[in-house]
């Protein structure tokens, strides 16, 4: 096991941002400060050698103008319809920047914050830990908050994912990790339509022309939104005429806090394998739809489902909705999540 680090890249302020460079078991991740960003993850293959399996860019000055590619995403991640919310008889105004919906936390949101940063080390494997404050009335949220988000290796070729935020008075909370995967290796040019998916969710929310769930929570037997079989992400993707492809939030089967498996995926011409297990009660998978083609890393071009997101997290619109578990944090409740992402081959 082995960890590193080394500066990035100067942000306007003259401030440094750290790329650390995580060692365990075969794989190598590389997080950013910047945004808490994952910047690359190699993984070896049984029949093509080792790849970058995460969409991003080549440089720091991609990820100084990033908008999701890996970051953390807080205060609130999804959508938070209207921009708006009401708690304790008061209504916090937030910002605009998803039509008329707030969208992952604001125009600034965590992915935009340079965060404090230390490396560490334990018999299992290599963490760096993220600290941030977000203070009171920022984006439009109540509460002086920190966040505390670890990501590390492990020597069984995990990456095990701990987020844990404190604020002193009642707010939403709800972090993520925005990795785009495309376990064919970002720069092979494929997509991500033949990837096998299996998702541990038997119902997911029903949303209306701008992604906010109406309340409904549906079962996805018999529908395009069933994978809970392993099936091509591909399959069905045509039906969903809306959005271009998957951009909705599932409900994990099982517990709420408890860690529990919420997806495998395989992809058929290396043989790379992923499986993901959360605490959380919800999980936002994502296709990139309806992409213009993008510049990534070292000449690839990203595309329309040129990569896939497994967001864990709170359900969309939580505040807003009572009837959803709860999402909101304050003095005398902590937020804490985990999730796990294993790899083989």
């Amino acid at each position: 096991m082995k960890i590193s680090r080394k500066t990035f890249g100067l942000l306007s302020s003259g401030k440094k941002v750290h790329l650390y460079v995580l060692k365990a078991g075969e794989l190598t991740l590389c997080v950013s400060s910047l945004g808490a960003t994952w910047t690359s993850l190699t993984v070896p293959s049984a029949r093509k050698g080792t790849d970058d399996v995460l969409l991003g860019y080549s440089s720091f000055d991609g990820y100084a103008n990033n908008k999701f590619y890996g970051v953390t995403v807080g205060r609130f991640a999804n959508r938070i319809a209207g921009a708006k919310f009401s708690l304790n008889g008061k209504e916090y105004a937030l910002e605009k920047n998803d039509g008329e919906n707030t969208l992952h936390g604001g125009k600034m949101g965590f992915q935009k914050r340079l965060w404090d940063s230390e490396s560490y080390e334990d018999k299992n494997g290599v963490f760096v830990r993220f600290e941030l404050k977000s203070p009171d009335g920022e984006e439009g949220f109540p509460g002086n908050l920190w966040a505390t988000v670890c990501y590390g290796l492990t020597k069984s070729n995990e990456i095990v994912v701990d987020y844990q935020a404190k604020v002193d008075a009642p707010c939403p909370v709800n972090l993520t990790n925005h990795a785009y995967f495309n376990l064919a290796g970002e720069g092979s040019g494929a997509d991500v339509l033949s990837t096998e998916l299996k998702l541990y969710c038997s119902s997911c929310f029903e949303v209306d022309k701008t992604l906010i769930p109406t309340g409904k929570i549906l079962p996805v037997k018999n529908t395009p939104f069933d994978f809970t079989n392993r099936k091509p992400i591909g399959r069905d993707i045509a039906a969903l005429t809306q959005t271009g492809g998957y951009d909705h939030c599932f409900v994990v089967d099982g517990e709420g806090g408890k860690l529990r498996p919420f997806a495998e995926v395989y992809e058929p011409s290396t043989g790379r394998t992923m499986k993901g297990f959360t605490t959380q009660p919800g999980l936002q998978f994502y296709t990139c739809n309806n992409m213009a083609p993008e510049r990534g890393k070292i000449g690839s071009v990203y595309r329309s489902h040129g990569g896939f997101c497994l967001e864990t997290q709170h359900y969309p619109d939580s505040p807003n909705r009572p009837e959803f578990p709860s999402a909101i944090f304050g003095p005398d409740r902590d937020y804490n999540e985990k999730a796990v992402f294993a790899f083989d081959w």
